[in-house]
């Protein structure tokens, strides 16, 4: 299944429904979100894996925790969001108030809810990760090279398919992202792709914002 199959499927929608229930944002704004997140994510994770250590505890967690069973059973969103937020600690560290605020300027989800809906939606990348681990059989040397097919495929797929507000999304979060192995992603996709310089004026003129704020009535 590819990045885009999990943006576009059911577990997708069934998330963004619950998420929509508890905290009164539109279910498209949290699919745009997760659009933006689950690339984030995989690419903070790609990151790590270049460290042995981060790929053996990440191989591990992955094992342990994330079997892809919450593919098929999204309620299990709400109900792990404790550890969805433990996981972005571990994925962001110190960058993560950083990430947050980004990421609310540039969906215009408020910054006391873009926690906790990242949080939800952070159990369902991993499991997202973890059936591709699965369906690879790939071990902790490998890992690096599987979320960076992910990202690869996935911006491939989103530059060929007919322009989808998704398509668009993704098409500009990884369209410079294939550069970013000796970067900091948060800099790569958060800067380059979503603004420059620190993503306000986005919010005006072209790029992310501009087609956050097309799909999402200019919120």
């Amino acid at each position: 299944m590819s990045l885009i199959d999990l943006l576009t499927g059911n577990t997708s929608n069934q998330v963004a429904e619950q998420a929509e229930n508890k905290f009164g944002i539109s279910r498209n704004q949290i699919i745009a979100l997760l659009a933006v997140a689950a690339p984030l994510v995989i690419s903070y994770l790609r990151n790590k894996s270049q460290d042995a250590k981060e790929a053996e505890a990440l191989n591990n967690a992955l094992d342990k925790d994330h079997d892809g069973s919450i593919l098929d059973d999204a309620s299990q969103a709400e109900a792990r969001q404790d550890e969805g937020g433990s996981i972005l600690d571990h994925v962001f560290g110190g960058q993560k108030s950083n990430v947050e605020n980004q990421l609310s300027q540039n969906t215009g989800i408020s910054i006391d809810k873009i926690g906790p809906i990242l949080a939800m939606l952070a159990p369902v990348i991993m499991g997202y990760i973890g059936k591709e681990k699965q369906q690879n059989n790939v071990g902790a040397g490998g890992l690096g090279d599987l979320l960076g097919g992910i990202l690869g495929n996935a911006s491939s797929q989103a530059q060929t398919q007919q322009s989808s507000p998704l398509n668009d999304i993704l098409g500009s979060v990884l369209g410079s992202g294939q550069s970013q192995s000796g970067g900091n992603p948060l800099n790569d996709i958060l800067g380059s792709v979503l603004g420059g310089g620190g993503g306000q004026q986005q919010q005006q003129g072209g790029g992310l914002g501009s087609i956050l704020g097309n799909i999402l009535g200019g919120k």
